[in-house]
């Protein structure tokens, strides 16, 4: 089996499809090595083994409203993009939704996925309670209340258990409108950079860090906010745009301010079309907001190099949350996410450069997501690191869910 991107072909020695939580238990309760595969649109190995990967997907696919707590109980395995359209058709909605609405809850969740808004959190955050096996086979369900054990499991990078379903928030269903702004000058974007990203409920810039303009600046705004009182020196997009000048927009969510509902504005992609596999490599790495201008001129000095291995970078931002391993733990963030050529060697290389510049800002890797294992110290990164690495040692002294990636983030457990 490979990945989503097909850069890489998992080492697993057996592949499990069960049918039932209680089979799954059993399953993960005998086997030295296991790890669950989702939707597998992660770029590097972080949820490979050597030992038993299981594919939830046999599994029941459950979606469980209850209007009365204002959450849906949903199956670790079902795509946001099903999850939406269930939700849509009760008149809810859930806070924000990723580029792509392709990607498993469960994935998504345990590696600190999210899209973008200063006042959104991750998708992580929309998250009550969480449905897990454990490495005994230990079936648990924890929620808010269970304080930091709950903070801890969330985002666990697969490393503290499977997720089999999660209870998540929502609201009332809401409309939303989508506009792209085009060749925004850096000078503006960087000294107005809070301005322009807190401009709409959603925004995202496009960028390849070269010229003297940022490509694009997407907005998605709340049907009835006001519109923005300057472009900021940009141009409005006259016709639907994809975030590569070339291609064509067809398979992108409908812009032109044309309204329609938060599951078809809040992706950048519709659901209905599926992306193409094998073209591209990703890196992201989140860093506080404050630093972001400082930050991204500190990219734009590697254009140079960046550019012959880049299609583009996209830029993002999130609300603080608590997760123990969120990339957004106790900070209002941006996100500089690379969407890279499939020139994997070249691009290997390149990160170490890339994470050196960005060193100075404290800015934390995607989990999922290609970067540099060993060229981070975590402890100073995350406040809540050395207490993971011993709450995961705690629930999978053998080291079950460990793979070489995990170890090299968490070190190899005692008892291995």
């Amino acid at each position: 089996m490979k990945n989503w991107a097909g850069n890489l072909e998992y080492s697993s020695a057996d592949v499990r499809r069960p049918e039932s939580v209680a089979e799954l238990a059993a399953i993960v309760a005998a086997s030295p090595r296991v790890k669950a595969l989702g939707s597998r649109h992660s770029f590097n190995r972080v949820g490979d083994t050597d030992g038993v990967h299981v594919l939830l997907d046999a599994l029941p696919q459950r979606v469980d409203l209850d209007p009365s707590r204002g959450t849906v109980r949903v199956s670790g395995g079902v795509s946001y993009g099903a999850l939406c359209r269930t939700l849509e058709e009760s008149g809810v909605a859930i806070h924000n939704l990723a580029s792509l609405p392709h990607i498993s809850v469960a994935g998504a969740v345990q590696t600190g996925t999210h899209g973008s808004g200063v006042n959104n959190q991750s998708l992580a955050g929309a998250v009550e309670s969480i449905d897990l096996v454990r490495a005994s086979g230990e079936q648990v369900t924890l929620t808010r209340a269970d304080g930091d054990e709950f903070l801890a499991s969330v985002v666990g990078v697969g490393a503290v258990g499977i997720v089999t379903g999660l209870e998540l928030a929502v609201q009332p269903s809401f409309r939303m409108r989508q506009r792209v702004l085009e060749d925004l000058p850096w000078d503006n974007a960087l000294a107005d950079f809070s301005t322009i990203v807190s401009a709409a409920y959603s925004v995202s810039l496009f960028t390849d860090y070269g010229g003297s303009a940022v490509n694009q600046v997407w907005l998605k705004a709340l049907d009835g906010e006001l519109p923005l009182p300057s472009l900021f020196g940009a141009t409005a997009a006259l016709q639907p745009r994809h975030p590569l000048p070339e291609m064509s927009a067809e398979n992108c969510t409908a812009q032109l301010d044309e309204p329609g509902l938060w599951l078809d504005r809040l992706p950048h992609f519709r659901h209905e079309f599926t992306p193409s596999n094998g073209d591209e490599l990703q890196s992201e790495f989140i860093l506080p907001i404050e630093h972001a201008p400082a930050a991204l001129q500190a990219v734009r000095a590697l254009a140079e190099g960046l550019m012959p291995l880049l299609f583009v970078s996209e830029i993002r931002t999130g609300a603080a949350d608590e997760f123990w391993l969120s990339p957004f733990h106790r900070q209002q963030s941006v996100a500089l996410h690379f969407t890279w050529k499939p020139l994997q060697p070249e691009v290997e290389a390149f990160l170490p450069v890339l994470e050196e510049a960005l060193r100075p800002f404290g800015a934390r890797p995607h989990w999922g997501k290609l970067f540099t294992p060993d060229g981070h110290d975590w402890e100073a990164l995350y406040p809540r690191f050395a207490d993971f690495r011993a709450f995961a040692a705690g629930h999978d002294p053998e080291g079950k869910f460990r793979n070489r990636l995990l170890d090299s983030i968490l070190g190899v457990p005692a008892r291995r």
